[in-house]
C-alpha cells in the first residue's frame, strides 16, 4: 500500500482526469444556480486573493501570480444537495489567458472535504468545455462545486460560463483504449527464451499467426490455441507461442486475423538499461540533497528537499507528534516513499533490503555479474569512491533508517519510529523543496524496529569490505533494535494514524521477527539468532512465508529471511540448509504453475482474482522467488516463469499496457507523484524511465480513488487500472515497488540470451575438514579456459562467523564474510588446464554447508 493512499479520499487536492466526455446527461434537476451568470455573480464565491465580475456573459477573475497550491485560488458555489446513489453530470466552459490546470471538485464544503468528483482539467486561451459524470457515494446535503485554479507562477485571467450540474444522468461506461488485440511483451524477448503472446478474440477455432520481421518478411508462423474466457479480464482469448524463433533483431510484430501487435525486439541486451533506470529511481527520490542535472537531465533536476530552507520546515530537527516524545531528531536523508514526501521505516526496510539483495546476488549466484552495479556504473553522485554504486545508493536510506532509532535514555530506547511525514496532506503538484508543512515523528513500533534490525544486519556484512566503521555501526544498530523488539514485542502502529501519511499498520510481526533473526544469524552465526530462526513458527512453512495468494510485501517480510538463508552462506547445517531451500523451490513451483496456467503468463493468481493494491509488486516479488529458485537449481522452468512475468508487466496483459515508463510503445507515464506531474503541470516532467506503476487494483473504487470512482466501476480485476495522475490506488509509484523491479531487471540482464551459461573459464574444488573448534579448508582452482589467467583473485563468502587463521599458498584478505585469495609470486599465472592449490584454517563452531559460488576476477567458476 502506498503512503499517499490513505488520505486522498478526503483530501482537498486530489487531481483526476481532464477532458470532456460526449454524452447526453439525460433528465435530472439542475443543481447549479445562475450557471450562465445572467443574474450577475450571486451565489458564486471566490477566495479573498481574487475578485469575480461578469464580463461578456462570463464570470471572470484574475488569478494572482506565485501561488503555491491549486486551492490557494478557488471559484465555487455552495449549498448543493447531493444524493447517494444518484448519477450526475457536471459541465462548464472555461478559458485562461495563461494555460493552467483546473482541479475540479464536487465535495463537502467543510473539512475533511470528502469528494464525489475530483479531476484535473487543462484550460487555455481557447474555450474548453469540460464534462464529467459521477455517481454519488454518500448523501451530502450541503456540497459545493469548487474550481481550484491556483498554484501557477504567472498571473492569468480565468473566465467561466455555462456551468451545469444535473442529477440523474446515467454515467457512460468507461471503455479503456487497449489498442491492438494482439498482446506481446512490447520491449521484447530473449532469443533463446520463451516467446508467448495473447490475442483477444471471440473466434472459436484456432487462428493463423505470423511473426513479421522489420522488413516485412515472414519470420515464423503457427496457429493460436483457444483458451475461452479469461476470468481476470472477462475477455475471450487465444494464446500463441513462437519460441522457435531465435534470430536476433528489432522491429518484429505479430499479425493475427488482420491485427498487428506493437513492435518488439529479440535481443540478449534487452534489460541492461532497465536495470540502470530502475535503480536511478532511488536517486531521483532522495531527500535532503539536490538532484543533479548531470546525472538525471535538466527536466528532473531539483533543489534539495526538506533541508530547512523556507518554505520547508526541514528534516534535521523534527519533533514528535504531540504527546509522543519530548525530543527532536535529525531524520534527514533517505528516500521519499511514494508519490508523497513521507518517509517510512517499514517501507524503507524492505526496499533497501531488496537493493542490497540485488548486489548480494552478484556474490552468491553463479550467473550474476557485479560490473553493472559496481563503482562508476550507476547514476549516483558518489561514483568513483571505490564502493559499488548500488551500495552507495542503499547507504542513503540505511543512514536515514538508523536516524529513526529512539536515542538511549529515552522511553522505548533502541526501537525505531514507525514513520515521519508532513503534519497534513499536501496536494499535487508540489516539489519537495516547496513543501511548507511541519514534519513530525510518529510513535515507534515493533515492526519498524525489526525492519531496522534486519536491514542493518544485512548492511553489516555487505559494507564490511568497503567501510568497516559503517558496517560496525550497522551491526550495533541491528543488535540494539533486536533487543528493543524482544523487550517490546507488540507495540503496533495505529491503523487510524493516516493524517498526512499512510498508516502502514501491521497486526502480526512474527514475520518481521523471523526476517530479522535470519539476517542477524546469517551475519553473525550466533547461537541465539540460530535459535530464534529455528524456533519461529514460520520456519519451514512455505504458506506462511510465501502466502499462496500474494507473497512478499512490506507487511509480509518472512520470505526475505528465507531467501537470505537459502542463498547467503551461513552456519546452518547442510540438512537445515536443504530444508530452507526446499521452502523456496516449493513456493517457486507454485508460482511457475500459476504462470503456465494463466493466459497472460503472470506468476500471480490471487483468490477470486482479487488483484491487490500494488499488484505489480506482488508479481515482481513472486518473480524474485522464481529467480532465486533458478539460481539455486538451474531449472529452466523457473527462469521461464520470470520471463513470462516480465512479458505481463511490459505489455502482454489485458490492457496492452507496459506498466514501466519508457519501456514499450504503450507505457505508463502519468503515475501519481508530486514532482513528476506533467499531466497537471506541463512544465513538470513525466516520471523518468524505469518507474513502475502499482497496477490493477480491484479495491480502487472502494478505496475512494476519485478517478477510479468515476471510471472503474464494475471493472474486470486485471483491468482496474488507469494511467492517470489522480488514480493513486492504481497508478502510484513507490520505493517498495521499484526495488523488486531493480532486482528482476538485474536478473534478466544477467540471463543473456536466455541460455544458462554452462561454459565457465574456471573450476573450484572446495574441501572442508571440520575439527572441534574450526576447520581446515583446501581449495583447488583450475583454469578451464583457453588463455592463461594472470593475475588472479578468487572471491567467495564464508558461512557463519568464521575467522581465517593459518593460510598457505595464497594471500588472503577477509572483510567480514567476504574472503579473497590472491597469488604469491610463484603461482601468479594459471596456465590453461593448470590448477593452483591453497588453503587455510578457520575458527568456528558447528557444521555448516560449504560455499557454492566462487568468482574468479569477477566471473563465476563451476564447482565440484
Amino acid at each position: 500500500m502506498s503512503a499517499a493512499a490513505l488520505l486522498f479520499a478526503a483530501a482537498l487536492a486530489v487531481p483526476g482526469t481532464a477532458g470532456a466526455e460526449e454524452a447526453d446527461p439525460g433528465p435530472g434537476p439542475e443543481q447549479i444556480s445562475n450557471g450562465d451568470f445572467t443574474a450577475g455573480t450571486a451565489p458564486w464565491w471566490w477566495t479573498a486573493n481574487t475578485s469575480g465580475a461578469v464580463s461578456e456573459g462570463r464570470l471572470c477573475a484574475v488569478v494572482p501570480a506565485g501561488t503555491t497550491n491549486p486551492w490557494d485560488v478557488i471559484i465555487g458555489q455552495n449549498d448543493i444537495p447531493i444524493v447517494a446513489g444518484e448519477s450526475y453530470s457536471l459541465s462548464y466552459t472555461a478559458t485562461s489567458t495563461v494555460p493552467l490546470t483546473v482541479q475540479t471538485r464536487v465535495q463537502e464544503a467543510t473539512a475533511p472535504y470528502a469528494t464525489e468528483l475530483a479531476t484535473a482539467d487543462p484550460v487555455g486561451p481557447e474555450p474548453v468545455t469540460v464534462t464529467h459524470f459521477f455517481t454519488a457515494a454518500a448523501d451530502r446535503p450541503n456540497a459545493q462545486v469548487a474550481l481550484q485554479i491556483g498554484g501557477g507562477d504567472s498571473a492569468t485571467t480565468f473566465c467561466l460560463d455555462d456551468v451545469s450540474l444535473r442529477g440523474g444522468a446515467e454515467p457512460p461506461v468507461y471503455e479503456p483504449d487497449t489498442g491492438s488485440p494482439v498482446r506481446v511483451n512490447q520491449v521484447g524477448y530473449l532469443p533463446h527464451g520463451p516467446k508467448k503472446g495473447t490475442v483477444v478474440t471471440d473466434a472459436e477455432a484456432p487462428l493463423a499467426w505470423s511473426v513479421k520481421a522489420a522488413d516485412g518478411a515472414t519470420a515464423a508462423t503457427g496457429t493460436t490455441v483457444p483458451q475461452g474466457e479469461d476470468p481476470s479480464s472477462r475477455l475471450r482469448v487465444h494464446t500463441f507461442d513462437f519460441s522457435a524463433l531465435t534470430t536476433a533483431g528489432d522491429g518484429y510484430t505479430v499479425e493475427i486475423d488482420g491485427h498487428t501487435s506493437e513492435p518488439f525486439s529479440l535481443r540478449a541486451d534487452l534489460y541492461d538499461s532497465l536495470r540502470s533506470d530502475a535503480l536511478a529511481y532511488f536517486y531521483h527520490n532522495r531527500s535532503g540533497t539536490p538532484i543533479d542535472a548531470d546525472l538525471v537531465g535538466d527536466a528532473y533536476a531539483r533543489p534539495a528537499g526538506h533541508i530547512g530552507v523556507a518554505p520547508n520546515k526541514g528534516d534535521k530537527d523534527v519533533p514528535c507528534q504531540p504527546g509522543v516524545c519530548d525530543y527532536r531528531l535529525d531524520v534527514s536523508g533517505g528516500w521519499y516513499d511514494a508519490g508523497d514526501h513521507g518517509k517510512y521505516v517499514v517501507n524503507g526496510g524492505i526496499s533497501v533490503a531488496q537493493l542490497m539483495a540485488t548486489y548480494e546476488r552478484t556474490l552468491t549466484a553463479e550467473d550474476a555479474e557485479s560490473a553493472e552495479l559496481g563503482d562508476g556504473a550507476l547514476r549516483v553522485p558518489e561514483r568513483g569512491n571505490a564502493v559499488p554504486d548500488i551500495l552507495d545508493e542503499a547507504r542513503w536510506e540505511m543512514e536515514f533508517l538508523m536516524r529513526m532509532q529512539v536515542p538511549a535514555g529515552e522511553p522505548l530506547a533502541g526501537m525505531a519510529h514507525h514513520k515521519m511525514h508532513d503534519a497534513a496532506w499536501t496536494g499535487l503538484p508540489l516539489a519537495p523543496h516547496l513543501d511548507p508543512q511541519q514534519r513530525e515523528l510518529h510513535p515507534p513500533s515493533t515492526a519498524a524496529t525489526l525492519n531496522l534490525a534486519a536491514a542493518a544486519a544485512q548492511c553489516a556484512r555487505l559494507y564490511a569490505p568497503y567501510d568497516a566503521d559503517f558496517a560496525d555501526q550497522c551491526l550495533e544498530a541491528a543488535r540494539t533494535a533486536w533487543a528493543a523488539a524482544e523487550a517490546h514485542p507488540d507495540v503496533l502502529a495505529d491503523p487510524n494514524d493516516g493524517t498526512g501519511g499512510g498508516a502502514y499498520s501491521d497486526g502480526d510481526v512474527s514475520d518481521e521477527f523471523y526476517w530479522a533473526a535470519s539476517e542477524l544469524f546469517t551475519t553473525t552465526g550466533e547461537a541465539a539468532f540460530r535459535q530464534a530462526v529455528l524456533s519461529s513458527p514460520l520456519h519451514g512453512d512455505t504458506d506462511a512465508v510465501f502466502p499462496a495468494g500474494g507473497g512478499i510485501s512490506w507487511g509480509s517480510t518472512g520470505g526475505l529471511g528465507v531467501l537470505t538463508l537459502a542463498t547467503v552462506p551461513n552456519a546452518l547445517t547442510p540438512a537445515q540448509l536443504g530444508e530452507v531451500r526446499s521452502v523456496v523451490t516449493t513456493a517457486a513451483d507454485r508460482y511457475a504453475s500459476q504462470s503456465r496456467a494463466q493466459v497472460y503468463g503472470l506468476p500471480y493468481a490471487p483468490k477470486d482474482e482479487d488483484y491487490v493494491w500494488g499488484s505489480n509488486s506482488q508479481v515482481l516479488n513472486n518473480m524474485i522467488v522464481l529467480a532465486t529458485a533458478h539460481d539455486l537449481t538451474g531449472e529452466a522452468a523457473y527462469q521461464d516463469a520470470v520471463l513470462s512475468g516480465a512479458d505481463y508487466l511490459l505489455g502482454r496483459n489485458p490492457l496492452n499496457q507496459s506498466y514501466v515508463t519508457g519501456y514499450g510503445e504503450r507505457d505508463s507515464r502519468n503515475q501519481h507523484h508530486r514532482f513528476w506531474a506533467h499531466q497537471n503541470d506541463p512544465d513538470l516532467p513525466h516520471p523518468p524511465a524505469g518507474s513502475i506503476a502499482g497496477g490493477p487494483n480491484l479495491t480502487a473504487v472502494a478505496s475512494g480513488d476519485p478517478v477510479a470512482v468515476e471510471k472503474l466501476g464494475g471493472c474486470a480485476p486485471a483491468m482496474c487500472y488507469l494511467d492517470d495522475i489522480g488514480s493513486w490506488a492504481t497508478n502510484e509509484v513507490t520505493i517498495n515497488w521499484n526495488a523488486p523491479l531493480a532486482f528482476i531487471a538485474s536478473y534478466l540482464d544477467d540471463a543473456g540470451d536466455g541460455r544458462r551459461n554452462a561454459s565457465r573459464g574456471c573450476e573450484v574444488t572446495y574441501t572442508s575438514h571440520p575439527w572441534s573448534s574450526g576447520s581446515t579448508v583446501t581449495v583447488k582452482l583450475k583454469n578451464t579456459g583457453a588463455e592463461p589467467v594472470s593475475p588472479w583473485q578468487l572471491t567467495w563468502l564464508l558461512p557463519g562467523a568464521q575467522a581465517v587463521s593459518h593460510t598457505w599458498s595464497a594471500q588472503f584478505d577477509q572483510h567480514g564474510r567476504t574472503l579473497s585469495a590472491r597469488p604469491l609470486s610463484w603461482n601468479r599465472v594459471i596456465a590453461p588446464g593448470a590448477t593452483v592449490d591453497f588453503g587455510f584454517n578457520t575458527k568456528a563452531s558447528g557444521a555448516a554447508a560449504d560455499p557454492r559460488t566462487f568468482k574468479l576476477n569477477g566471473r563465476s567458476c563451476s564447482t565440484r
